[in-house]
């Protein structure tokens, strides 16, 4: 599923924005898609100007209602009556999602017999400065089994010395969820970390969730600003 939302706050408008000939939304549908790796791909969104978009390109479109708090909260609304086990969320400003991440996301679960994981998610490490103290990358913390133990904009691990160096990871907004931690997350009330840091994969973490972080090599780019979109574009190009 891909939640597409018209009016982002830091950059109103970007899934519809152009990159090579199609709108942004479109062409993050037609990457998933071309993973070949789900049995149905779903935008869900609230604006019929994106729904346009995405059926004028064969896509399938849930219009969900408009006053959400999060993506997750909207995904919940559309997969609610929905027969599935797992709910892979790729975020609709990720056009270069590619087969290769999300494989390692969804073999997860068929290494969880018991089912004990409730989601997962990626982080990809990252080195430089300027991104690791950047407060629109988030950064995630894990214990020795790779769960998730803080996401934070503030950059965590603090480096209190000098030896032994810091190892950050960014924390990529793409989850795989077991449909019944979805439907939980839009019946739990926001708590005050997640309302402090305006960071949705936290509330999992303060009701006790068990969320599994993948690592991945690829980055990627997410357009969140109009800067990311040239970037975007001069890597398509």
């Amino acid at each position: 599923m891909i939640p597409a939302r018209y009016a982002a706050t830091r950059f109103p408008g970007k899934l519809m924005k152009d990159l090579a000939g199609k709108p942004v939304i479109v062409r993050t549908y037609e990457a998933a898609r071309d993973t070949g790796l789900f049995d149905d791909i779903i935008v869900v969104t609230d604006s019929d100007i994106i729904a346009e978009a995405v059926i004028g390109e064969g896509g399938k479109v849930v219009m969900s209602r408009q006053e959400h708090e999060t993506g997750s909260d909207r995904l919940a609304e559309a997969v609610t009556d929905l027969e599935t086990d797992i709910v892979v969320n790729v975020q609709g400003d990720e056009p270069f999602t590619e087969r290769e991440s999300l494989e390692k996301l969804i073999h997860v679960f068929h290494e969880d017999p018991e089912k004990e994981i409730d989601l997962a998610s990626l982080m990809t490490e990252i080195t430089e400065p300027a991104e690791i103290m950047d407060p629109n990358t988030v950064k995630v913390i894990t214990d020795k089994d790779g769960f998730a133990l803080y996401f934070s904009r503030a950059p965590i691990p603090y480096q209190r010395a000098e030896k032994p160096r810091a190892t950050y990871y960014k924390h990529k907004g793409v989850y795989a969820f077991r449909k019944r931690a979805l439907l939980d997350f839009r019946r739990l009330p926001m708590l005050p970390l997640e309302a402090v840091e305006k960071i949705e994969a936290i509330r999992f973490l303060e009701y006790g969730k068990k969320i599994k972080m993948v690592q991945t090599r690829v980055s990627g780019i997410e357009i969140d600003t109009p800067e990311d979109l040239e970037r975007a574009k001069a890597a398509w190009s």
